[in-house]
């Protein structure tokens, strides 16, 4: 729910890393601001227009990214020939301190929601010193309990969803996925994963829908957000969100587990804001609350009437954290 106006990037390009991607950017706002990075969810959903408005345009300078093989981002992960062994948060990181440096910024405000709370995270604590200030919504470091809630623990909410989700035709099947009620997370996601690289349109497009109604079903309660919205996208955009997300996700995120709560004592020093609906059904506070305990002078908000797709309230709420923190 931004409150900002509309407005155009003042420069865009493609980041070359230098193997065979390249990497969308642009910059709008205050040319002379402070440089804000914006970090978008999923992984894999790429920026909007909308996140242009994200902050105040006099005050800051706004850098959005579409992240590896995504967005505007080349070659896009709807292409089966996008090699997904080059889009690793490892990656990730360099891209950003490539693009950094591409755009002589000494340090940022790190913005993430979701995913993306998980990469600002792995990023300031290899780069504490280039970060001056985070702001995180929708809360996640994607460690492997987490997966384990979203994938399969908040099934029992949505029981019926969740047995589609883990039981549509030609997934077990084709990957022998245990046949009882409780198969480990990483088998299910391996499986998907591995759906969703095969040449075969009409196979990777069926996994796709699966996967995408069961993250439908985990928001569909919210009604201040956005329900519905993950199937809701053109259907390249549908393909690339799903073979990332299960392609970090069968594979931890490509993090050691737990590791960002972990060493969140790195980020000493550095003002961050926490903000996380009480009703995100497919991440409990209980992260956010954990990684402030570990962050020294962490600030956190729960917001009571905001699930994962946020509300009017996250929204004033983390405008304000973004004025408190460069006032």
């Amino acid at each position: 729910m931004p409150r900002y106006p509309d407005i155009e990037p003042y420069e865009t390009g493609l980041l070359d890393t230098g193997d065979g991607n390249l990497v969308y950017w642009e910059t709008c706002g205050n040319p002379d601001g402070v440089p804000a990075l914006i970090l978008h969810g999923g992984p894999g959903s790429g920026c909007t227009p909308g996140n242009r408005r994200s902050f105040d345009p006099r005050k800051f300078r706004i850098i959005i990214f579409d992240q590896r093989n995504c967005g505007r981002s080349l070659p896009h992960a709807s292409d089966p020939a996008a090699d997904m062994s080059l889009n690793t948060t490892g990656h990730l990181l360099r891209d950003m301190e490539q693009l950094r440096d591409h755009l002589g910024v000494d340090q940022w405000l790190l913005y993430g929601g979701s995913w993306g709370v998980t990469l600002a995270l792995a990023y300031a604590e290899r780069y504490p010193e280039r970060v001056s200030g985070m702001l995180m919504a929708s809360v996640t470091s994607t460690r492997r309990l987490e997966l384990d809630w979203l994938y399969r623990g908040v099934g029992r909410f949505f029981p019926e969803a969740w047995a589609r989700f883990r039981d549509f035709p030609g997934l077990a099947d084709a990957y022998q996925l245990p046949t009882d009620t409780t198969p480990p997370i990483t088998g299910l996601l391996e499986a998907y994963s591995q759906l969703m690289e095969d040449p075969r349109i009409e196979v990777r497009s069926r996994a796709a829908t699966e996967w995408l109604a069961w993250e439908d079903a985990v928001i569909s309660q919210e009604t201040n957000g956005s329900p519905g919205a993950y199937s809701d996208r053109p259907d390249d955009a549908k393909l690339a969100f799903v073979r990332i997300c299960s392609h970090y996700f069968a594979h931890d995120g490509f993090l050691e587990d737990g590791v960002l709560i972990r060493e969140a004592g790195r980020l000493a020093g550095i003002p961050g804001v926490l903000i996380h609906g009480r009703n995100d059904l497919g991440g409990g506070a209980c992260t956010p609350w954990e990684l402030a305990r570990a962050w020294p002078g962490a600030e956190l908000i729960i917001i009571e009437d905001s699930g994962h797709t946020g509300s009017t309230t996250m929204a004033d709420q983390r405008h304000a954290a973004a004025d408190r923190l460069y006032e």
